[in-house]
């Protein structure tokens, strides 16, 4: 072999150990500069409701554990923000917390849906966010109390049926809009409520007949009867709920197609049911920083057995997921936005809720 080939490939092959090093240094720099700076910071993590309510006792299940897996383990700070159907806390988080990752909210899961339709009263774009991941893509349920005399959804369209509700903004006032309309029910929302505690005593009171939650192990769990409770009258969701196969689910109560259309959008909105987000313009290596430690946290033997403590369910998407169908939602088809639309000017019924006597 002539000296000038091996002085040749000498050379190539420094290049290519060079290279070689070029490319490892930063999975192994990069974790260095954001432990570096999230060491000794706080973690702001804004709830939309009070305390008790479902977004918190996610949120602080969260906070409690994600701290562990981000690199420089920073300190967890939930801050309780309720009102305005989650719109109070979604406006400190976009206009008051810093934009560099020591944020983390829980969006209301029609926010993205509201962006879409022009309803957005935040005028905070979905997409820009840098979603970091959801932690349960529950069905929500919509039930009465067991003496109600709405115990399916033809009674419901037979008489008024009142439910507690949040705010204008929330999920239930939005859901009861699209079945008023395309299904001729009577549901009533009254609204005003703080938390899913709130809306509970609401029902046991007789203030109102039923409510729209995501979480039916917590609540048969508060009641001396349980599920017996209560009367199951539908679900939405991408999928029956693998516990409840016979309570009716909304995507397979369409009449034509474009029910369908505007149903499997509701559907997909609705299965946003705890999403995670930073604000945007994050640097890149802290929201990666921050999705990963958001999948490890959902695999924490502690994690979990706190979650399964709470009767909290788990089922979680990847930021990356939840990040292209929140895309996906605020770009949906014109017409199928402008059927919601129209049924959720003409079907919405709501009332402020009357404060008990003392």
């Amino acid at each position: 072999m002539h000296i000038r080939d091996l002085a040749a490939r000498s050379v190539v092959a420094t290049l290519i150990a060079v290279a070689a090093v070029g490319i490892a240094l930063p999975s192994n720099a990069l974790a260095q500069p954001v432990a570096d700076f999230y060491r000794g910071k706080q973690l702001k993590v804004i709830i939309r409701a009070a305390p008790g309510g479902n977004y918190d006792l996610y949120l602080r299940l969260l906070a409690r554990h994600i701290v562990r897996h981000i690199p420089g383990n920073p300190t967890a700070v939930p801050m309780n923000m309720p009102g305005g159907g989650g719109l109070t806390a979604l406006n400190y988080f976009d206009k008051v917390a810093p934009h560099d990752g020591t944020a983390l909210t829980m969006v209301t899961q029609t926010q993205p849906m509201d962006q879409a339709l022009g309803l957005d009263k935040s005028n905070i774009d979905m997409r820009a966010l840098n979603w970091i991941g959801n932690m349960s893509d529950e069905n929500l349920f919509l039930l009465t109390r067991r003496s109600s005399a709405t115990r399916t959804l033809e009674d419901a369209k037979q008489r008024e049926t009142t439910l507690a509700a949040t705010g204008a903004g929330g999920s239930e006032v939005i859901l009861v809009s699209i079945l008023n309309q395309f299904l001729g029910t009577r549901f009533k929302n009254i609204i005003g409520y703080r938390n899913s505690p709130e809306m509970n005593l609401a029902m046991e009171r007789g203030e109102t007949e039923g409510r729209i939650t995501t979480n039916l192990r917590t609540l048969f769990a508060s009641q001396p009867s349980g599920a017996a409770g209560f009367n199951l009258i539908l679900q939405t969701g991408m999928q029956v709920d693998k516990d409840q196969p016979n309570v009716p689910l909304l995507r397979n109560l369409s009449r034509s197609p474009n029910d369908k259309l505007a149903f499997d959008f509701i559907s997909r909105t609705m299965a946003l049911a705890r999403p995670v987000a930073t604000n945007d313009n994050v640097p890149p290596e802290r929201v990666e920083a921050l999705r990963r430690a958001f999948d490890a946290t959902m695999k924490d033997a502690e994690f979990l057995a706190e979650a399964k403590q709470q009767d909290l369910d788990i089922s979680p998407w990847t930021g990356e997921e939840l990040q292209k169908t929140v895309v996906e939602i605020v770009n949906a088809q014109p017409a199928v936005l402008e059927q919601i639309r129209k049924a959720i000017q003409s079907g919405s019924v709501s009332e402020e809720r009357k404060e008990p006597a003392r």
